[in-house]
């Protein structure tokens, strides 16, 4: 059984390392563009119109896009370990301490949307545009880690 899903997940490695680059780059996307809603959000008036749209467009981008593509990005990620042995390359432990890095300030990222959309806004948009920066800066060090495997 376990060589059947081996074969499998080989002959088709090409095909399931093609959608988890596709769902990185929705994931990564959405990440992007979360802390920009999140600015935008905070310069609303609170209870105003704008800011029940801006509650509903964060809301759609968490579940629609970011968070599925999250999971898809592990579940394919770990296939394609699975399939080359990855669990013994340097360069991989550095990356994947990275994605669960970038796992962590999604989580962080949806918990600050609840904030948002409950009143409570605890952060400038300073810091929020600053915290923009961490998901490219992150991803160009993970493209390097899995290109040219330094170590």
């Amino acid at each position: 059984m376990i060589n059947d899903l081996q074969t499998a997940l080989t002959l088709t490695y090409a095909w399931i390392k093609a959608a988890h680059l596709i769902f990185v780059i929705f994931w990564i996307a959405g990440l992007f563009m979360l802390p920009r809603f999140y600015v935008y959000h905070q310069e609303s008036a609170p209870g105003s119109d704008e800011e029940a749209r801006w509650i509903e467009r964060e809301r759609k981008l968490r579940t629609i896009i970011i968070t599925p593509s999250m999971i898809l990005v592990w579940l394919l990620g770990l296939a394609l370990v699975y399939i080359t042995g990855a669990w013994t390359m340097g360069w991989f432990h550095a990356k994947l301490a990275l994605v669960i890095g970038l796992s962590g300030y999604h989580g962080y990222m949806v918990g600050y949307g609840k904030k948002l959309a409950s009143g409570q806004r605890p952060m400038s948009g300073k810091a929020l545009r600053m915290m923009n920066e961490i998901p490219g800066v992150v991803t160009a060090i993970i493209v390097i880690l899995v290109i040219v495997k330094p170590f």
